[in-house]
């Protein structure tokens, strides 16, 4: 049996609504090590911090990274609200994480498989496994309201 990712991603959602302070879209993301407990913690702050790679994985992987003293990641797992972008994709390549799990998909932007799949390409010497759909309803209203307000007059 697989095991659960709801906790985790109750987690990146709980750092998503926290963007949502700052004006930023509301992603969130958490590293686990390999026993589970969360290592790395990070949301969008591209606004909060005028910050182009400000994303909630790149933020995560950061604190992850620092937090065991090493940029490789073996046996960590990304947990993510949203299917992460190119960017995002390759820092979990580059990290070296076992897997990646995201809550909704990204038809626009989505380089785990929507768009591309940065992480399943065969010519890369690192791929993770991925695990897609966790809580995706959740993370899929959180967007969808906020970009609601955004369209608002």
């Amino acid at each position: 049996m697989s095991p659960s990712y709801d906790v985790p991603m109750g987690s990146a959602l709980d750092e998503a609504r926290a963007a949502l302070a700052t004006g930023d879209v509301p992603i969130g993301a958490v590293v686990l090590d390999p026993g589970g407990a969360v290592i790395g913690r990070g949301r969008n702050v591209r606004e909060a911090d005028a910050d182009p790679t400000g994303h909630a994985e790149v933020v995560a992987l950061r604190v992850a990274a620092k937090a065991i003293g090493s940029w490789r990641l073996e046996g960590c797992t990304l947990v993510v609200t949203l299917e992460p972008c190119t960017m995002c994709a390759g820092a979990a390549v580059l990290a070296r994480v076992d897997r990646v799990v995201f809550g909704a998909h990204d038809d626009k932007a989505g380089a785990v498989g929507s768009l591309w799949d940065v992480v399943r390409d065969r010519r890369l010497n690192h791929r993770p496994e991925v695990v897609a759909g966790v809580m995706a309803a959740e993370s899929s209203a959180l967007l969808d309201g906020f970009f609601r307000e955004q369209r608002a007059p």
